[in-house]
């Protein structure tokens, strides 16, 4: 599993996503910047932080 957390990258944001492949913590990161942020842009840098601070998460048994 990957996980991201957005307090990582935008200080006391709560919001995280889990999923098994990078591609999708991506995709549910990118659209909660734009809806929730409010970043109508998501230039390479963003891509390149939000990338950064995806950590693999060990399966729950």
């Amino acid at each position: 599993m990957k996980e991201f957390h957005c307090g990582s990258l935008v200080p006391g944001c709560d919001w995280h996503t889990r999923a098994g492949e990078e591609a999708e913590v991506m995709r549910r990161a990118v659209e909660h910047m734009r809806e929730t942020h409010g970043e109508a842009v998501i230039r390479e840098t963003m891509i390149e932080a939000i990338r950064s601070r995806i950590e693999k998460t060990r399966d729950a048994a």
